[in-house]
C-alpha cells in the first residue's frame, strides 16, 4: 500500500466513529490474551499463602492498631463495632466482584485493568488515576499510625523527641511535620525496590508476627473486659457509627492491593480468588474481636488515639504487655503500608505500559525486575502526605477513592457478564446482579458520609487527571496504535 493511502486501524478511527465511541475514549483493553503472555519483566513468584499474607498485610494494620481507637474516641464510641461490621459487609460484596475479575483477567492494575477491559479506556483511566492517589494516601495513613506507636515506645524508654517532628500541622501544639512517618515511607520504597521475591518474604514474616501479636492482645485483653465500658453503646447516635463506617472502610480492603500484583502470582487465575476470600474472612473475625476487647478494656473517652491498644492495656495494669504490643504494632502495621505501596507501583506500571502515562515508567530494573522508576516517586509522595496531613483527613482521602473504584468494579462485573459471557471465569460472583448492587449501594451510602473537604480534594485530583488524559493519555494509548506497534519496552 502506498504512503499516500495508509491503513487506519479500526481502534484509532476516532474521526470516523466518534470520540465517545468504542473506537474513541470508550475503546476496550483486550482480555483474550493468555495468562502466560509476557508480563513485561515481572516475575510470577507468589503462591496462595504469600498472596494471602500480602492481602492480610493490607487488611490488618492501622485499622486494628490505630484507626479503631480514633473512630471510637471521636465518632462512634463502642458503636465502632457497628462501624466495622457495616464496612465489612460492603467490602465483602466488592470482594466477590474483585474475585471474579481476578480469576478472569489476572493482569497487573487491579480495578484500573478491570474497568478498562469492561467499561472503556476513559473509565479505566479515571479509576487508575484515582488509585494512584488512594493507594499513596493509604501508605501515608499507615505510616502515621506507625509513627504514633514509635513515639509511645520512645517516651516509655525516656527519649523525648523534639515536639515539632511528632505530628502534622494542626495535630498538636507546635507540630510541624510527622518526620517518623515520612521516613518510614522512604524506607518502604527502598525495601520494595530490592525485588518481588525478597519483598514478599519480608512481608510474610511481618504478617505472621503481626497476627501473633493481635492474638496475644485479644486473649490477654479478654480477661480485663468491663461491661460498663460498653455503655452508652452509641454515644454519638447511630449516625456516628455509620459515619465511622465510612472512615473504617479503608481498613478492610487490602485484597484490592493484592489483586494489583496479579502478574507476579503463580497460577493467578486459580489462586487469586481464593486468596481474596480467605484473607477477608480472617480479617473480619479479627476486627470484630479487636473492637470488642479494646472498648471493653477502656472507656472510649479515655482512649489515646495515637496508641490505643498500648494505652488500653496500661489502663488495666498490663503496661508491660502494652510495650510489647507497641513494638509489634510498629513491625506489623508496616505490612499494610508495604502492600499498598506495592499496589500503587503496579497500577502506575500498568498504566504506563498501556501508554496512558509515559512509557518511561514501564521499564523495570534489569536485574531485580521491579518498576524502580515508579517506586521512588511513590515513596516520596507518600512521605509528603504522611508528614503534613492528619491521619483522619488522609484516611478520608483514601476512602472516597477506593469506594469509587468499588462502584466501578461492581458495575463492570454486570456489564462483562452481558458483553463477554464467553470468557472463562475461574470464580463467579454469586447472585449477580444482586451482590454487585449491594456493593454499589453500600459504597454510595458510605461516600455520602464523608465531609465536603474530602470531596473537594477528590474533585480537584480527578479534574487534573482528566486534563492529563486529554493532553497525553488519549493520544498515546496503546489502543490508539496499530496492533503491531502496541506496548512498550519494559525491561
Amino acid at each position: 500500500m502506498s504512503r499516500s493511502t495508509p491503513s487506519i486501524p479500526s481502534n484509532s478511527a476516532v474521526p470516523r466513529a466518534g470520540l465517545f465511541s468504542r473506537e474513541g475514549i470508550f475503546r476496550l483493553k483486550p482480555v483474550d490474551s493468555s495468562e502466560e503472555e509476557t508480563t513485561g519483566g515481572l516475575r510470577r513468584t507468589m503462591g496462595l499463602w504469600q498472596l494471602v499474607a500480602l492481602s492480610l498485610g493490607g487488611l490488618v494494620g492501622a485499622g486494628v492498631f490505630s484507626l479503631a481507637g480514633v473512630v471510637a474516641h471521636e465518632t462512634a464510641g463502642p458503636g465502632v463495632m457497628i462501624s466495622f461490621l457495616v464496612a465489612i459487609i460492603a467490602s465483602a460484596a466488592a470482594a466477590l466482584c474483585y474475585a471474579e475479575f481476578a480469576g478472569t483477567i489476572p493482569k497487573a492494575g487491579s480495578a484500573y485493568t478491570y474497568s478498562y477491559a469492561a467499561l472503556g479506556e476513559v473509565v479505566g483511566w479515571a479509576i487508575g488515576w484515582d488509585l494512584l492517589l488512594e493507594y499513596t494516601a493509604i501508605v501515608a495513613v499507615v505510616a502515621i499510625a506507625v509513627s504514633g506507636y514509635l513515639s509511645y515506645i520512645l517516651e516509655r524508654i525516656g527519649i523525648d523527641l523534639p515536639h515539632w517532628m511528632l505530628g502534622a500541622p494542626g495535630t498538636g501544639s507546635g507540630h510541624r511535620v510527622d518526620l517518623l512517618a515520612a521516613l518510614l515511607c522512604v524506607l518502604l520504597a527502598f525495601v520494595l525496590s530490592r525485588g518481588t521475591r525478597q519483598s514478599a518474604r519480608f512481608e510474610t514474616v511481618l504478617v505472621v508476627i503481626k497476627l501473633g501479636i493481635v492474638a496475644l492482645v485479644i486473649i490477654a485483653g479478654a480477661f480485663h473486659i468491663s461491661s460498663g465500658n460498653y455503655t452508652p453503646f452509641l454515644p454519638f447516635g447511630i449516625g456516628g457509627a455509620f459515619t465511622g463506617a465510612a472512615t473504617t472502610f479503608f481498613a478492610v480492603y487490602g485484597y484490592d492491593a493484592m489483586s494489583a500484583a496479579a502478574e507476579e502470582s503463580a497460577e493467578a487465575k486459580k489462586v487469586l480468588p481464593k486468596a481474596i476470600v480467605i484473607s477477608l474472612a480472617i480479617a473480619a473475625v479479627i476486627y470484630l474481636l479487636v473492637c470488642l476487647v479494646l472498648l471493653g478494656m477502656q472507656n472510649y473517652q479515655e482512649i489515646d488515639v495515637k496508641s490505643p491498644f498500648s494505652s488500653a492495656l496500661a489502663s488495666v495494669g498490663l503496661g508491660g504487655l502494652g510495650m510489647v504490643v507497641a513494638i509489634g504494632a510498629v513491625i506489623g502495621i508496616t505490612t499494610s503500608a508495604f502492600a499498598n505501596m506495592l499496589a500503587v507501583t503496579r497500577v502506575w506500571f500498568s498504566m504506563s505500559r498501556d501508554g496512558l502515562l509515559p512509557r518511561f515508567f514501564a521499564r523495570n530494573h534489569p536485574e531485580r525486575h521491579v518498576p524502580t522508576r515508579v517506586i521512588w516517586p511513590v515513596g516520596i509522595g507518600s512521605a509528603l502526605i504522611a508528614g503534613f496531613l492528619p491521619i483522619r483527613e488522609a484516611a478520608d482521602l483514601t476512602n472516597i477513592g477506593i469506594l469509587m473504584a468499588f462502584i466501578v468494579v461492581a458495575v463492570a462485573v454486570v456489564v462483562m457478564r452481558r458483553t463477554r459471557p464467553d470468557l472463562p471465569r475461574a470464580f463467579r460472583t454469586p447472585l449477580v446482579p444482586l451482590v454487585p448492587a449491594v456493593g454499589v449501594a453500600f459504597s454510595i451510602w458510605l461516600i455520602s458520609n464523608l465531609d465536603w473537604l474530602t470531596w473537594v480534594r477528590f474533585a480537584v485530583w480527578m479534574a487534573i487527571g482528566m486534563i492529563v488524559y486529554g493532553l497525553f493519555g488519549f493520544r498515546n494509548s496503546a489502543e490508539n496504535r496499530p496492533a503491531g506497534h502496541r506496548g512498550g519496552a519494559t525491561s
